[in-house]
This record gives structure tokens, sequence and C-alpha cells, in this order.
């Protein structure tokens, strides 16, 4: 065997040990720092931490408040990973949107949650 003989056989190990692993949730850790609690609907929630996300210069206010909840959802997501980042599971939540014509703009607030384990 050549000095790197070794290298087929330890990625072969490699490959196992990690199909053998459960894949684990999208999470950054971050989420640690904030206390918790179980909700109905199965989720968890964060208790007192709310993320925001804005919006402005939409044609309309529907797409003024697509944009707000992606703005939301994004921050969300790079801050605690995407198991958090679902507009739909979030808690607490208020939309206040303003514009009129073709220029609208939308604020969002909400408590992060995500499926109860």
């Amino acid at each position: 065997m050549n000095r790197f003989g070794w290298v087929k056989p330890a990625l072969a190990a490699a490959a196992v040990v990690a199909c053998a692993v459960p894949a684990l949730a999208d999470e950054t850790g971050l989420a640690a720092i904030h206390a918790q609690q179980r909700e109905r609907g199965n989720k968890t929630c964060f208790v007192d931490h709310y993320h925001y996300g804005s919006s402005s210069g939409r044609a309309t206010k529907k797409a003024a408040i697509a944009s707000a909840i992606k703005s939301w959802a994004d921050f969300t997501d790079f801050e605690y990973g995407s198991d958090w980042a679902h507009w739909g599971l979030a808690s607490s939540k208020t939309v206040q949107c303003s514009g009129e014509g073709s220029s609208w703009g939308c604020d969002v607030n909400a408590r992060p949650c995500r499926k109860g384990r």
C-alpha cells in the first residue's frame, strides 16, 4: 500500500458514519440563548423575543406584506436557522402597512417558533 492508501478506507468509513447519524435540525445554536415555551399546535416559541421585518416602495399592499415577511424570515433564518424562520408558525404577529397608489410599505413583528419535537 502506498503512503496514501489509507485515504479511500477512511473516506468510506466517514461515509458510513455520516449515513448512520440522524440528520440534525437546521439551527444555528443561538436559539438556546432565549427562553422558549411549548405552545398550542405542537410548536415551541420564544417567550419574549420578537423579530422585525420591513418593506417599502412596493407596487401593492399584498407585495409589501410579502416582502416584509420575507425580510422577517430571512433574518430569523440567518440568526437561528430555517427551523425558526416560518411566518406561518410564528406567534404574536403584527402587520402594519401604509401607502397609496403604487408605493406601499409594511412592518411586521412576531415571535419565532419552530415545530415541536
